[in-house]
């Protein structure tokens, strides 16, 4: 048997260009270079859009700051108004208050003294001639000194003067004893046991007491004694404690 034959062998055949891998590098590198300028164009057409986008909203930005700016600036000067106007308002309240106790101090007072007046012009059938009206006692600057006022009336016929002496006593404890001292004992105001007194309608009888040491007072006694064509008496007592409880 015979071999079997082999192919024959085949040859190819290369046209030899000189140069040809020169320029197909010089092409490709090119290429790159035109695709990367390309792209670096087109970054800094989007960067520059990017930045003019920024660029407007930071003038809103800004619109809106100085807008807040000055909607704060207007509200704080409406909260100053307002706590100066509240302010204001207290103030007025508080004088409107003070002159409300004024005016009723005042109101009082003048009732008080029609009351004394109409009870002078006026007076019951068991309440005329001499009178001691009252006796007051305010505490003075002085420790253990009192201003006094004592006022004696006329009621009914006051068409005459009435004229006479008054007595004042301050009755209290001293060392466990009674003590009678006379007002002319406990204040410089007053010269004579007896104060001398002479009006129509009425005469207070003022000054400034000052109690010794060690002495409790309980009350006082105030004896008034009318002389000539009226002759009369009155007397009253005045618990100290009553005195001075204001």
């Amino acid at each position: 048997m015979s071999e079997p034959r082999k192919p024959a062998e085949e040859y190819v055949v290369i046209r030899h260009r000189p140069g040809y891998r020169i320029r197909r590098t010089a092409i490709l590198l090119a290429f790159t270079v035109v695709s990367a300028l390309t792209g670096y164009a087109a970054g800094l057409a989007q960067g520059g859009f990017r930045f003019s986008d920024v660029s407007a909203s930071n003038e809103v930005l800004e619109e809106e700051l100085d807008d807040l700016r000055s909607n704060y600036k207007e509200a704080r000067q409406q909260l100053v108004n307002l706590e100066r106007g509240k302010a204001i308002d207290a103030q007025a309240l508080k004088q409107a208050r003070t002159t409300i106790v004024e005016l009723e101090t005042r109101i009082a007072s003048l009732k008080s003294d029609l009351t004394f007046y109409k009870n002078i012009m006026a007076p019951s059938e068991t309440s005329k001639g001499l009178q001691v009206d009252s006796l007051t006692l305010a505490p003075d600057y002085q420790p253990g000194a009192w201003d006094f006022k004592l006022v004696l009336t006329q009621v009914g016929n006051n068409k005459n003067y009435i004229s006479g002496v008054v007595a004042v006593n301050v009755i209290g404890m001293r060392d466990e004893e009674k003590e009678v001292i006379a007002l002319r004992d406990l204040s410089q105001d007053i010269e004579d046991l007896g104060v001398k007194f002479r009006f129509r309608f009425f005469q207070n009888v003022e000054g400034t007491l000052a109690l010794p040491d060690g002495f409790e007072p309980v009350e006082v006694q105030v004896v008034a004694q009318a002389e000539g064509r009226k002759s009369s008496q009155a007397e009253r007592t005045f618990d100290w404690d009553d005195l001075t409880e204001n």
